[in-house]
């Protein structure tokens, strides 16, 4: 993934993104429990990756949750801290982590993972399994699809993920899945999936 190319596509629209997507009133009541159930009562940070507005992580904060986020769009994360100031935003990739192995207790990576070709997706998660402790929580929301495949997405190219091999990708990269949500396309929203999964233990 070209990662100043999808940068650059999102500030292109960020004001029309933010209308549309800016407020925790506009993500699916589901999605919003199921965000909350996996990640607001763990013992330590949760950082919210590809954050966008900043309206999920704050919502996580409003639960009682210890989050903040990062993104790669400044038009993003300006919004985010004036409209959330309470709330820890930063400019960052997930490529790139700038956090300490084992550091962080939950990781939201919702919608933020579907810009990345399959050859690129291992080695990303295997930077966020890094950052997880141990028995930590990851949840992820994307498109499911029949098959593995790329899409013309509105703002970038996108990819279909079926769910099973999600999940697969995320145990090669040492994680369990513990839970799972589907709502099938209506018409009007593609069909989208989530996936909680806990950190395995390292292997000494």
């Amino acid at each position: 993934m070209n990662v100043d190319q999808v940068r650059d596509a999102y500030a292109s629209v960020a004001e029309l993104y933010i209308s549309l997507f800016g407020t925790s009133q506009q993500v699916h009541a589901d999605d919003l429990a199921f965000i909350g159930r996996h990640l607001s009562a763990l013992p330590g940070p949760v950082l919210d990756v590809g954050c966008g507005p900043g309206h999920i992580t704050a919502h996580l904060r409003s639960l009682g949750a210890d989050a903040s986020g990062i993104d790669l769009v400044p038009e993003f994360i300006a919004y985010a801290k004036t409209t959330h100031p309470d709330v820890p935003y930063r400019l960052g990739s997930m490529q790139r982590l700038d956090l300490e192995d084992a550091s962080v207790a939950g990781i939201l990576t919702w919608y933020s993972l579907i810009h990345y070709p399959p050859a690129e997706l291992d080695g990303v998660l295997a930077q966020l399994r890094r950052v997880l402790a141990p028995g930590g929580t990851l949840v992820a929301g994307f498109f499911d699809g029949a098959e593995v495949a790329a899409f013309d997405h509105k703002v970038t190219t996108a990819y279909w993920w079926p769910a099973d091999e999600f999940s697969a990708r995320l145990a090669r990269a040492g994680f369990t899945e513990i839970a799972r949500d589907h709502r099938p396309s209506d018409g009007t929203h593609r069909s989208h999936a989530a996936i909680a999964a806990t950190a395995s233990p390292v292997a000494s």
